[in-house]
């Protein structure tokens, strides 16, 4: 029987056809097998008519086989593009992240992301033993009010922080410039200070009159200094991008960016062997040294030094900068465990990880002990300070090293730094409001990890003014006070606190205050000290040279975010590091899944 015109009504009724499989269906149908369908929809109806006159049997005979004919191409079609796009297991990856500073804010922040896009399952679970998220970023308020925050620990991020500036942009935080708030009554902003005298100060403003006396004091270290650390700064960023991101060991990846030659000697070394003069090395990049680190050019290694003088587009957040790393977690979308603290991981035979954990406040209670079950575990601080019993014991075990003994110091008074202190004649216009030190020229303390000098101090700052509310005969007054920031290796004492702000008070009261007792800064009174916060820290290591450092995985399943301390110390670096275990964790799972797919059985149904 010869075959019908096409009708009008056709292709209509084959697009209602192939409209109603499913999407896999329909777009993995090879052309000749859409057009065998669209030549049978055109003679469906003179088919059936045949079929009309046949017996049932072979009506039923004709049916089956013209179905089969339809579906056994399909079904070859269809198969290998399902084993070729394998689905992940649809079990939840259970993943504990202990220490909710910025190494594990970022690794929580990081992995949920990347498990996301990958279609991965997770489950997240953040520890914190103390009752905040931020670890050494943290905020305090003077005179306890919400409008005052400063900044206890990691103060500033800067521009070449990118991940830092890049959460910030993406959790709609207010950026806002690093000394927004300082008071600006001086006509010196920073002063380097050696214990002696001031070796340098620079303007409130004026640049050019800064930059003329730094050339005309330094001559061309200054500039050769801010190319060196545009050198270096590039070769550090590279770790932040393929091929080298994600990075399994630190070490190799220093060593591909060629970064081992400034890690392996002192920083006073390595500056001088790039022809950056000792006189502008000891009194602004130590300062700078000892600030940011505690510690002098002769036990610092280089790579730490010359990224000290990365500064440009210095930011702090409005709030503090803890926020970037609350919001992290809080977008990581993990279930957070504050003032708890982990005290024991055991490693299972069969893969999974037992934590064990208990309230910060009741480790001695034996009813507040809680086990949990993980496939994963991410050490975001450093071991040697966690306490954490580990068991079997780790294949990789990071080093024991020292850290530094900060104390911080944050006060409010209504008077100003004296300059007298400093030998300035009264002069308080030109007490610096941010205050550095370095050594005497005649002195060297080499690696002497207790190197502060006859400064006494590694820093002091002005940060703000705050009103203070008086009463004074029967009414209340409004006074300005200064709120001020003291970083040094030792607990400042009374005695010190009195003569930095010419405070006269009684050699002998009720509380027996006289000028050389073992006092504090509490001992002196409210009126000449109206606030004050102390906190000892433990915040970087002492960052000795050398070309080795700690693996990221320290044993199937635990991962450790702290090696990069060594390397360098900061806000920006942590992040750095808990993205970069996220990636390599992630990248793992992807591996894994793969070689489940590409078993003999599956790859021969694939080629078929």
């Amino acid at each position: 029987m010869l075959r019908s015109p096409i009708s009008d009504t056709a292709a209509p009724h084959c697009r209602n056809i192939t409209a109603s499989w499913p999407r896999s269906l329909a777009t993995s149908t090879s052309n000749f097998q859409l057009t065998y369908l669209y030549d049978l929809s055109l003679d469906a109806n003179l088919w059936l008519a045949e079929m009309a006159f046949t017996p049932r049997p072979l009506r039923d005979l004709w049916l089956l086989y013209t179905v089969l004919t339809i579906l056994l191409p399909l079904s070859n079609a269809v198969q290998p593009q399902q084993l070729l796009r394998p689905a992940l297991d649809a079990s939840s990856k259970r993943v504990a992240v202990i220490g909710a500073g910025a190494g594990g804010s970022f690794a929580a922040y990081e992995l949920r992301k990347l498990a996301d896009e990958a279609g991965i399952p997770l489950n997240l679970t953040v520890f914190e033993r103390a009752s905040y998220i931020g670890g050494r970023s943290t905020t305090v308020n003077v005179f306890d009010h919400p409008a005052y925050p400063i900044e206890l620990g990691a103060s500033i991020f800067v521009e070449v922080n990118y991940n830092l500036v890049n959460a910030s942009r993406d959790l709609g935080l207010t950026v806002r410039a690093a000394d927004h708030a300082r008071p600006r009554e001086s006509d010196e902003s920073i002063g380097i200070w050696d214990g002696k005298q001031f070796a340098f100060t620079m303007k409130d403003s004026y640049s050019w009159w800064n930059i003329g006396r730094l050339l005309w004091r330094y001559g061309m270290a200054p500039l050769r200094t801010q190319n060196l650390m545009k050198e270096i700064v590039g070769k550090f960023l590279r770790l932040y991008e393929e091929p080298l991101f994600p990075f399994q060991s630190l070490s190799e990846a220093a060593a591909a960016v060629d970064l081992l030659n400034t890690t392996s000697s002192t920083g006073e070394a390595f500056l001088a062997a790039n022809r950056i003069s000792t006189l502008f090395s000891r009194e602004i990049i130590q300062a700078s040294t000892r600030v940011n680190y505690g510690q002098n050019l002769g036990l610092i290694h280089g790579l730490e030094s010359i990224v000290c003088m990365a500064t440009d587009g210095a930011v702090s957040i409005d709030g503090g900068n803890w926020r970037i790393f609350d919001g992290a977690v809080k977008a990581a979308n993990a279930d957070v465990k504050l003032a708890t603290t982990v005290t024991e991981i055991v490693r299972g035979d069969d893969g999974t990880i037992r934590v064990t954990s208990h309230p910060s406040d009741e480790l001695d209670s034996p009813q507040s002990i809680d086990e949990s079950e993980f496939d994963e575990v991410i050490i975001a601080g450093p071991l040697q300070y966690s306490g954490i019993s580990i068991s079997p014991p780790l294949e990789h075990i990071p080093d024991e090293i020292p850290y530094v003994k900060l104390h911080v110091t944050l006060f409010a008074s209504p008077h100003q730094i004296s300059a007298k202190y400093f030998g300035l004649d009264g002069k308080k216009d030109q007490v610096p409001e941010t205050i550095l030190t370095t050594l005497p020229e005649d002195l060297d303390l080499g690696q002497n990890p207790h190197g502060v000098g006859p400064a006494e101090f590694w820093s002091i700052s002005t940060l703000r003014t705050v009103d203070y509310s008086v009463v004074k005969d029967g009414e209340e007054q409004h006074e300005l006070h200064y709120v001020y920031k003291i970083f040094s290796p030792e607990r400042p004492t009374a005695d010190f606190i009195a003569n930095l702000l010419d405070i006269d008070y009684p050699e002998s009261t009720g509380s027996v205050i006289t000028p050389h007792a073992n006092t504090t800064i509490g001992d002196l009174p409210e009126t000449e000290i109206s606030w004050f916060h102390e906190k000892l820290w433990h915040p970087y290591p002492l960052l000795y040279p050398r070309v080795t450092f700690e693996e990221t995985l320290l044993a199937p399943g635990v991962w450790y975010t702290s090696g990069i301390e060594s390397f360098i110390s900061t806000m920006e670096t942590s992040a750095l590091m808990g993205r970069n275990v996220a990636a390599l964790m992630v990248q793992l799972w992807k591996k894994q899944e793969e070689s489940k797919s590409s078993s003999p059985l599956l790859s021969l149904k694939t080629e078929l």
